[in-house]
This record gives C-alpha cells, sequence and structure tokens, in this order.
C-alpha cells in the first residue's frame, strides 16, 4: 500500500513539474539538440522565472525533438527563450495531429498567449477560422499560403528552401563527376535516387530544385523518383532507397522526415556499393558517416524572434501577411560538409553559390530553367521552362508542382 501511495504521489509531482516548465501533460517534451547553439544557450535563459506580465508565446507541434521537423521548429523555440529571457513564457503543445489542432490552440488561446506559431500544413485551415476568434492574437502559420488581408491577425512563414536543396544538389554533383572521372560510374548511366513523401508542390519543387544542382555539375544526369505516401515511415523510405540503389542510383536523397535513406545507402555501402546520400532537415552523418555528404535545413529563428520582438513592441499588426527569405536573412542553412568523403573543391563552391543566392545573382528563375516541359500531376497543365520558373515569388510556399518530363522518372506509381 505504502508504494502505491508512493507512486502516486511520484506521478503527481511529475505532472505538476511538466506543467511548470510550460509543456504539455501527456505528450513528450523536447529532448536538447546536441551541438545547438541555440539550444545551449537557452538553456540559460529558460531558467529564469518568466517576469510579471511576460508575454507568454505559443507553439504547436506535429511532433516532438525526435523527428528532424519538429526539431528545427523547437531550435527557434530555444532561439527565442534565448534572445528574451523572462521577458517570454513560452508554453508548446507537442505531437498534435492536423485533425486534432483546435483545442490545443484553444487552450493556448485561452492561456493567454499573444502570439502562437503553428508548424504543420494541415494546421492551416482550423487556425485561421481560430485567428479570426481571437483577433488580438497574432497566429503564424508555418508552410502554408493561405494568408491574406481578410484576417489580419493570421500570418504564413518559410524559407525559400529550394536554395538549400540546389546547393546540397551541386554537392552531390560533384560527388558525382568525381565518380565519374575515377571510373566508378559512366557518364552516360550516371543516375540519382529520390525518396519524396508526396507528390505536393513543396515536394515536388524541392526535388526538382536538387536535381537542377546536380545537372549544373553532370549535365546529363537523369533522376528517379519514388514517392512514400507518408513523412515519417522509416521502413518504407528505406525499402524504397534500397530499391533505387539496387536499380542504379549512385546517390539518393529525401524529402522525408526519417533516416532510412541514409542508412539503406549505408548498408549498401557496407556491402561494396558506391553510393552517396543527401539528407535532410538534420546532419544524418552519425548514422551514414561513410555515404551522407551533407543537408539542407531551414532556419525558422529569424522570422519567429522577429515576430515575437514585434509583439513585445506593441506592432503585431506590422507582422508580414505572408513573409519568406533564403540565404540571404538566414532562413536557410546547410549542416556541415562531410569532408571525409565530399569531392575536392566542394566547400569552396558551396561558398560561391551561398553567395550568389545572397547577393542576388542567383535566382529562382536560373534554378528552375532548361529546355523543359513539366506537367502538373494533378491537372495535367504543361509549362515551358524555356524562361525559368519564378519560385517563391508569389508566397512563401513553395509553388513549383510540375514534373520535369525530359530528365525525372516516377517510380511505382
Amino acid at each position: 500500500m505504502h508504494k502505491k501511495i508512493f507512486a502516486l504521489l511520484l506521478a503527481l509531482a511529475m505532472v505538476l513539474s511538466l506543467a511548470a516548465c510550460g509543456q504539455s501533460v501527456g505528450e513528450a517534451a523536447p529532448a536538447a539538440e546536441a551541438g545547438s547553439a541555440a539550444a545551449a544557450s537557452a538553456a540559460e535563459g529558460s531558467a529564469e522565472a518568466p517576469a510579471e506580465g511576460a508575454l507568454k508565446v505559443g507553439f504547436v507541434y506535429i511532433g516532438d525533438a525526435s523527428e528532424p521537423y519538429t526539431a528545427n521548429f523547437i531550435m527557434a523555440e530555444d532561439a527565442i527563450k534565448a534572445e528574451f529571457g523572462d521577458k517570454v513564457e513560452c508554453i508548446a503543445k507537442y505531437n498534435v495531429a492536423e485533425d486534432a489542432v483546435e483545442d490545443p490552440v484553444r487552450e493556448l488561446c485561452e492561456a493567454g498567449c499573444g502570439i502562437i506559431f503553428t508548424t504543420s500544413f494541415g494546421y492551416g485551415a482550423t487556425v485561421k477560422e481560430m485567428a479570426q476568434q481571437y483577433p488580438d492574437i497574432q497566429f503564424c502559420q508555418a508552410t502554408c499560403a493561405d494568408a491574406d488581408d481578410t484576417v489580419k491577425n493570421y500570418h504564413n512563414y518559410m524559407g525559400h528552401i529550394y536554395q538549400g536543396r540546389y546547393v546540397a544538389g551541386i554537392v552531390a554533383g560533384m560527388k558525382l563527376q568525381e565518380m565519374i572521372d575515377n571510373g566508378t560510374v559512366a557518364a552516360d548511366q550516371a543516375k540519382i535516387g529520390y525518396v519524396a513523401a508526396f507528390d505536393y508542390a513543396e515536394v515536388i519543387s524541392g526535388y526538382t530544385a536538387f536535381l537542377m544542382g546536380v545537372r549544373s555539375i553532370v549535365p546529363d544526369v537523369t533522376m528517379d523518383v519514388q514517392y512514400a505516401g507518408s513523412w515519417g515511415d522509416y521502413d518504407t523510405e528505406k525499402t524504397i532507397a534500397t530499391a533505387l540503389i539496387e536499380d542504379g542510383c549512385c546517390i539518393i536523397s529525401q524529402h522525408s522526415d526519417t533516416t532510412g535513406p541514409a542508412e539503406a545507402c549505408e548498408d549498401a555501402k557496407a556491402k561494396g556499393t558506391e553510393v552517396y546520400c543527401v539528407s535532410y532537415n538534420q546532419d544524418m552523418t552519425d548514422v551514414a558517416p561513410n555515404t551522407c555528404l551533407i543537408s539542407s535545413r531551414q532556419d525558422y529563428a529569424p522570422y519567429e524572434v522577429a515576430a515575437v520582438q514585434a509583439v513585445l513592441d506593441g506592432k503585431g499588426d506590422t507582422i508580414a501577411v505572408d513573409e519568406g527569405a533564403g540565404f540571404e536573412k538566414g532562413w536557410v542553412a546547410m549542416t556541415e560538409l562531410n569532408t571525409a568523403i565530399a569531392a575536392e573543391g566542394t566547400q569552396e563552391k558551396i561558398d560561391e553559390t551561398v553567395e550568389a543566392f545572397k547577393s542576388g545573382s542567383l535566382k529562382a528563375t536560373d534554378v528552375f530553367k532548361g529546355p523543359y516541359t513539366a506537367t502538373n500531376p494533378y491537372s495535367n497543365e504543361t509549362i515551358d521552362l524555356n524562361e525559368g520558373f519564378a519560385e517563391n515569388a508569389e508566397t512563401s510556399a513553395p509553388a513549383f508542382g510540375y514534373v520535369i518530363n525530359e530528365i525525372i522518372n516516377i517510380k511505382g506509381n
């Protein structure tokens, strides 16, 4: 009996502790990001108790820090804590399904949050409706393209990730050219593979930018793409990557959220197949040290810190309806290059390309350009890319939802 009472008291203490930390009871708490300067600096700032009258800042996450998509957003929350200390009180909701977002958002509203960041595309429609119910709260919805002047406290934001994808493609292209030069791959058989979650514009835009980066180095390379039908199915992603490798793809990339493709490359390399990978959202060299070249990711901290500052200054109405940026504002970042396996001169080429994006000498119409036609998989609309496509010209969310017919092969559909 005494053990049961002790266990109940211990459980109660844990619940009270989580509540005091601003975490959602019953949901996974974020793990610290190893090697993250933002997380490290936030640890000190978040130890301070919020000052009286501190701004309450809400966050709604589709996952938690155990998966890279959400981890990137949590790093932005850490940056807010580091920047503002006891001026803010952060309240986060983790593992919120897209069809169950209303109650967590309402809880944050009723808790007195002055600004709320919602971080998954499927939240958008519900959050926009709730913004109308709470006009004094600023709602910032990532990855959507539905904000407009009719709901002035509802905003969209997303980094111009095609820039990072293109740079990652250049890294892959330089490795591929090295493989061609040393005879590992025949020039007329050069082919890369891509594990894609869904045939959404965000995904299609990403893998197209990646391929264009590769082709800027190896002009005749083609790409096989297969959709997983999920953002986070490790087994399916690994199976697809393995099949692409067996079909002759010598570099694998992904727009999906697990380490499955990277581990498939590492397994194949261990068995004697010369293959490399480019990951997304996180550095995967810990699971694929012999094959993972680099990764691109979005850095949401610049936007979220600025939005919180606007609310603290009483200028929440100045937050842009829809805002996006690339390398020039630090919204897109590359993980550290794996110099142990990267081709010689790769870092210099990365630096040169990033600087070109920053200066504006390299633009979206340069990336999405060539003697190609491309077809929308839903409408069958076909466009000509000879003049280039101005990605992110209208919205922060990607709009290029066209598959290039001549050089991309969609498999398994």
